[in-house]
């Protein structure tokens, strides 16, 4: 995933954006390959700048640690630097006075595989196990209440991704439940049902996923005006996920073949 090579320690003055960009366009249709299908290239190309620009706010220059921090967005969601799933990663990026780019990405990337290794496991197979727990959570009646609704989603989660859960603790899994929870308000969404998608989105895409352009079927779900009704929007926006879903668990089913 990031090997720092001294070809990668060139930084945007010494060599052309444009070409940066066609490197990471055809790097990241390997490295994800369903994520880069759905999203498009006119799109990734959104991703790339964004990431670029993001990269660059933590001091991150170098070919090398900007490729890498475009590789993160793909695993974790464009908002990956500020997600309470990975506390890890805001506290490793915002320490700029802890030492040269180099080697900040380098303790990144180690704190990566720590997560890989635990919470996707070999050959992602815990990540797709959940993701499947997921696509049959969304197709069953929620027996989950306004009541307690908290440590009862909590628990929904370890049941869902118990790697997860044991990796970020209970204060991560809290912390992003109430984001979850708040975002939802914001749509109006006022079911529980909708409380909890909007909780699984995150959890599943990141919590910035409404404004994450790897994702733009979400926001422009959540801002189709034609869709006046926030429950009927929440509908549809269930349906997107789960057309979403369908489509990545088919790919992997198919063994990664397009």
């Amino acid at each position: 995933m990031l090997v720092m090579r001294k070809t990668q320690m060139t930084t945007f003055e010494q060599a052309s954006i444009a070409d940066f960009e066609k490197q990471m366009l055809e790097h990241l249709a390997e490295f994800s390959p369903p994520l880069f299908k759905t999203v498009g290239e006119e799109q990734m190309r959104k991703v790339i700048r964004f990431g670029r620009d993001r990269a660059d706010h933590y001091g991150f220059t170098l070919r090398g640690p900007v490729r890498f921090y475009l590789e993160l967005m793909l695993l974790f969601g464009s908002h990956f630097d500020t997600d309470p799933q990975y506390p890890w990663a805001a506290e490793i990026l915002t320490r700029q006075n802890s030492g040269p780019q180099m080697q900040r990405a380098e303790r990144l990337y180690k704190k990566t595989l720590d997560y890989q290794e635990k919470v996707a496991g070999p050959e992602d197979a815990y990540a797709l196990r959940a993701l499947r727990n997921i696509s049959v959570l969304a197709r069953q009646p929620l027996a989950l209440s306004s009541e307690n609704f908290i440590p009862a989603m909590r628990q929904e989660i370890v049941r869902v991704y118990p790697q997860k859960a044991v990796y970020v603790g209970d204060e991560g899994i809290e912390a992003l439940i109430r984001k979850g929870i708040d975002g939802a308000h914001k749509q109006h969404f006022s079911t529980v049902r909708g409380v909890t998608l909007v909780i699984v989105l995150m959890l599943a895409f990141g919590h910035g996923c409404g404004a994450d352009p790897l994702y733009p079927w979400i926001a422009r779900t959540l801002k189709d005006e034609a869709i006046t009704d926030p429950e009927a929007r929440a509908n549809r926006l269930e349906k997107k996920a789960l057309t979403w879903l369908e489509h990545v668990l088919a790919y992997f089913d198919r063994g990664g073949q397009a």
